[in-house]
């Protein structure tokens, strides 16, 4: 507690006294008002000046100024470092993670294990720090399986792993211990939507929740994205998407295998495939290929690559393997690295258009 020159106002005149004192710069603004009763107390950074007495007078009816004690207003650490610089040891300051995953009011940590016995130290001041994050996930495992999901433990806030996270003006509902959903990846999904055109006909190989194919949609009118999925947990999700962002009619759910939907439903009428599984796109090349119309089309291609030629490699293995299906490569319109996802390794990224 903290003893201040204080302006004291009846409770009816308190919202038109704080303004008046935050405009004469008088406001102290580390300490907070508080109520006695039917007056208000206001914190003042000194006792006025002969010049502010007179506007306190001119604008109120009714104040005394005084001396007073306040509470210390607490302030939110602005950063990681700063909420623990006095409660984990200094040498364990620089392994801090560098960067956190925010998907909607959930973050997702991946720590080093310098930091294993402190992970819940650290999830409290991530909570601290950013106000709007409900809970703290640490990774607890790659992802992996079929349905490409990760194992989290929960570190810190609310139990749960649903959220609704939102980008580019689309929300998404999700649950990360079902679905696979990675912010990092908004710039591409993006990237991409920007090149879709109206009449085009899309299929999102991949879709998950369907970031890819909800974005293209929304903003187009005369547009079919075909959004394919194994994971029914995925397409449940994305379905529940479709309805929230009004993009029904122009987004079609799919759950299946990738192969047995376009073989069954899809082939050759589409004039743009979204490859989005980096871990083995490449094995998926001819069945973009057959889902491209006989004239061509153009592929999104992701894949995993090492040093030394990470573009070049992506670049090479895309045209190599839509040659084995038939087709080839007209024009490769972009190749680039997205994002670095462990030393010397990336997901790199080839827009190609296939005749």
């Amino acid at each position: 507690m903290f003893r201040a020159s204080c302006l004291r106002v009846p409770t009816v005149l308190g919202e038109e006294a704080i303004r008046l004192v935050r405009r004469l710069g008088l406001f102290e603004r580390g300490l907070r008002v508080q109520r006695a009763g039917d007056w208000l107390h206001v914190p003042l950074t000194g006792d006025p000046s002969p010049a502010h007495l007179r506007e306190l007078r001119r604008a109120l009816p009714e104040f005394e100024v005084s001396v007073c004690t306040f509470p210390e207003r607490s302030r939110r650490p602005l950063t990681l470092m700063e909420a623990l610089e006095d409660r984990l040891p200094p040498h364990l300051l620089a392994a801090l993670p560098r960067s956190i995953d925010f998907i909607g009011e959930i973050a997702v940590v991946e720590f080093p294990p310098e930091l294993e016995g402190y992970k819940g130290v650290v999830a409290e001041a991530i909570l601290a720090v950013h106000g709007r994050v409900r809970t703290v996930l640490g990774k607890a495992g790659a992802v992996g399986g079929t349905y490409r999901v990760r194992e989290f433990e929960v570190l810190a806030g609310a139990w749960g792993t649903e959220t609704v996270h939102r980008e580019h003006g689309c929300a998404y509902h999700l649950d990360l211990a079902r679905v696979y959903f990675s912010p990092r990846l908004s710039n591409e999904h993006r990237r991409v939507a920007d090149q879709v055109r109206e009449g085009e006909t899309v299929v999102d190989m991949f879709a998950g929740v369907g970031p890819f194919s909800i974005l293209i949609a929304k903003p187009l009118r005369d547009v079919r994205v075909y959004a394919v999925d194994v994971n029914p947990d995925a397409v449940a999700y994305l379905e529940r998407n479709i309805r929230a962002n009004r993009v029904q009619g122009r987004v079609t759910p799919i759950l299946g295998d990738i192969r047995q939907v376009i073989g069954a439903r899809l082939a050759g009428v589409v004039d743009r495939a979204i490859m989005n599984l980096p871990e083995k796109a490449v094995e998926y090349v001819d069945v973009a290929c057959e889902a491209l119309k006989p004239e061509g089309g153009i592929v999104h291609y992701y894949e995993f690559t090492e040093a030394p030629n990470p573009l070049e490699a992506a670049r090479n293995r895309l045209t190599e393997a839509v040659k084995g299906a038939g087709r080839s490569v007209r024009e490769v319109l972009s190749v680039r690295i997205v994002r670095e996802i462990a030393p010397y390794t990336w997901q790199v990224g080839v827009d190609a258009e296939v005749q």
